[in-house]
């Protein structure tokens, strides 16, 4: 029984002749997406990240993560979702952050992207109920919730479980060494996406994906069927 659990990995490069590069030798590697961090390319424009993501032709998340939530992004908030709008004609999907302007996240929605909706938080893990609404919030909004922020104890950890097993289509991360063992145990939450690593490293905790993809194909028998 293989995981139906996606492993996406992220590219974040300077420039086209660098991403298409090792676009490539993920592919080669067997990754499931690419999470394209159009924030690290310099001066990306609308129609160079289009010509990007037509030139890769593998399923690809588009994101353009802001500042306040561990990107890169310099220009303008136009500039930003223009540029996300514009990747919507040939990504997988769009990540835009639930703190966009409404009007914002509205205009990648009707683009008719599956769209993940996404929150970060890399100092502290707030508390269960208040990491409930956002991620329901998120839903109502969107194809897939995404939630990860930084697990500073155990129970933070655990809280993030609590989030994976109550809410459907979720990608929930406890981030950093502490909370590592949140994306590799995805699969058992039935979340649609997790993050792993091979060049790039783009957030605190991050498994190689070799490794990842060697846990996530375990062939496991379920506790529920051991129960019987």
């Amino acid at each position: 029984m293989y995981s139906k659990t996606k492993i996406a990995v992220p590219i974040f490069k300077k420039n086209k002749k660098e991403i298409l590069k090792i676009a490539k030798e993920y592919v080669d590697k067997g990754i499931d997406i690419i999470d394209l961090r159009i924030d690290a390319i310099n001066k990306p424009t609308p129609k160079m990240v289009k010509e990007i993501i037509q030139e890769i032709n593998f399923p690809i998340i588009a994101t353009n993560r802001i500042q306040n939530e561990g990107g890169s992004f310099k220009g303008s908030d136009e500039e930003r979702i223009a540029i996300l709008e514009a990747s919507s004609e040939f990504a997988e999907y769009v990540d835009i952050e639930l703190q966009n302007k409404t009007e914002d996240i509205k205009s990648i929605v009707e683009t008719g992207v599956k769209t993940i909706i996404s929150y970060h938080d890399f100092k502290k893990t707030p508390p269960l109920s208040e990491m409930l609404n956002i991620v329901k919030e998120e839903l109502e909004i969107g194809d897939i919730a995404k939630i990860a922020v930084k697990g500073n104890t155990l129970k933070d950890t655990i809280d993030i479980l609590a989030i994976s097993s109550k809410c459907d289509n979720t990608i929930a991360i406890s981030m950093g060494d502490l909370g590592s063992y949140t994306r590799a145990i995805a699969p058992k939450f039935k979340a649609p996406i997790t993050f792993a690593a091979l060049d790039d490293v783009t957030a605190p905790g991050q498994i190689d994906f070799e490794t990842m993809k060697w846990i996530l194909n375990l062939n496991i028998i379920d506790a529920d069927k051991l129960i019987k």
